[in-house]
């Protein structure tokens, strides 16, 4: 069954947090190859991320 945006954004958030199955990485990333949106908020997710760290160990 096709994964859709909302459940990839799901896994994009948990998988910051936890690791995530082999079932769901491989549902995801199946994902990722078909939508630019969903690869889009993912790189968004990881630069929040980042700058959140970098403003911290400052």
């Amino acid at each position: 069954m096709m994964m859709n945006c909302q459940q990839a954004s799901r896994l994009i958030s948990d998988g910051m947090d936890r690791p995530l199955t082999r079932s769901e990485q491989v549902r995801l990333s199946f994902h990722l190859l078909m939508c630019r949106n969903c690869r889009h908020f993912r790189q968004q997710l990881q630069q929040l991320r980042q700058g959140i760290r970098r403003a911290r160990d400052e």
